[in-house]
């Protein structure tokens, strides 16, 4: 791993000067989106909208939020607010909580010029929105399926994923043509409908283009989205999972958000290697979504969950030590992003 220092450096007090490794989550609990030193926590916070999502920050240090209302866009150097980019898709009145309308996953794509965002229509299919940069504005729509969790996009930018939580699939849309195929992954089957908890929730694009799927500490669907083919892996922390990222070597880092059954274990990271061997980190309370360090060596873990049992921070993980300790900041977090810039 690098050895780059993973915590800012220099002032973070001061508009125009937020500093590489700031943190920055989107406050599910509020309509804002906070800044948080990794060492000392919360230094200040940006309105964007309600029930604030996901996020993705491009390489000018613009960060894009999904909330309830829009695309917000926030300058991440200045701290401020540069507006809001409306959802072509109607979503009924803007409310919030686990159900509320409106975007949910959203990633950019490798060279910026795009923000893909997947938007979440109550009781009925969602839509991927497609945002020009430039134009700040949306430029087209995909049909997917329900409750789009996450959105990645493959290294080349040439596809776009989007993992859907009550449909049990992941819709794979060309980026050039936005054709959209749908691939059901549901390693359980998909019995119990709406009501399963036994579904897809975030995953991660390996460096051979696969998609890394977590289930309840147990299965790892791995999905080819080339072929639609879906295998499965044996996991080992036994606790229902949220939250999926990769570390530039590989090493999978996966939240577990606690039990949802008899024998099941309490809230926990897992640690997986390539070669599949895993570390179980325990976990002190329910956690969403999880970022990694600019060096690849600390997780930070957010807090917010989008069941019940949240709570307004974060924790960060030394992944060398397994060692975690709990950061008070932002209110619900979910979405959290490390700024490259500064």
């Amino acid at each position: 791993m690098a050895s780059a220092p993973s915590s800012p450096t220099g002032d973070t007090s001061r508009a125009g000067t937020t500093a590489r490794g700031t943190l920055l989550v989107a406050d599910f609990g509020s309509d804002t989106v906070t800044f948080l030193h990794p060492r000392t926590g919360p230094f200040a916070s940006v309105e964007v909208g309600t029930a604030p999502y996901g996020l993705a920050v491009d390489a000018e240090g613009r960060a894009w939020v999904a909330t309830a209302e829009g695309v917000a866009v926030v300058d991440t150097l200045t701290r401020k607010s540069l507006g809001r980019i409306p959802y072509r898709t109607g979503t009924g009145p803007v409310t919030e909580g686990e159900y509320r309308g409106g975007g949910m996953g959203i990633a950019l794509s490798p060279d910026g010029s795009r923000v893909y965002v997947g938007v979440n229509v109550p009781d009925g299919p969602g839509v991927l929105e497609v945002i020009d940069t430039g134009k700040r504005s949306v430029v087209d729509t995909v049909p997917i399926g329900r409750r789009p969790f996450d959105v990645d996009v493959a290294r080349d930018g040439r596809e776009v994923y989007v993992t859907q939580h009550d449909s049990f699939d992941v819709t794979v849309v060309r980026a050039d043509t936005l054709a959209p195929r749908r691939f059901e992954v549901a390693p359980y089957g998909t019995e119990g409908g709406l009501g399963s908890w036994l579904k897809p929730h975030y995953a991660a694009v390996a460096a051979d283009g696969r998609l890394l799927l977590p289930f309840e500490g147990e299965r790892l669907a791995v999905l080819d989205p080339r072929t639609g083919r879906v295998t499965v892996e044996r996991m080992t922390a036994n606790t229902h999972q949220h939250g999926a990222a990769l570390t530039d070597d590989g090493t999978l880092l996966v939240v577990g958000t606690g039990p949802i059954g008899a024998g099941d274990r309490d809230a926990s990271l897992t640690i997986r290697s390539g070669d599949g061997r895993e570390r179980i980190v325990p976990l002190d309370g329910p956690h969403e979504d999880v970022a990694v360090s600019l060096d690849g060596r600390t997780a930070y873990v957010t807090g917010g969950f989008t069941r019940d049992g949240y709570w307004d921070g974060i924790t960060v993980v030394d992944l060398d030590r397994g060692e975690s300790r709990k950061l008070p900041g932002g209110e619900r977090p979910l979405g959290i992003a490390v700024l490259t810039g500064g």
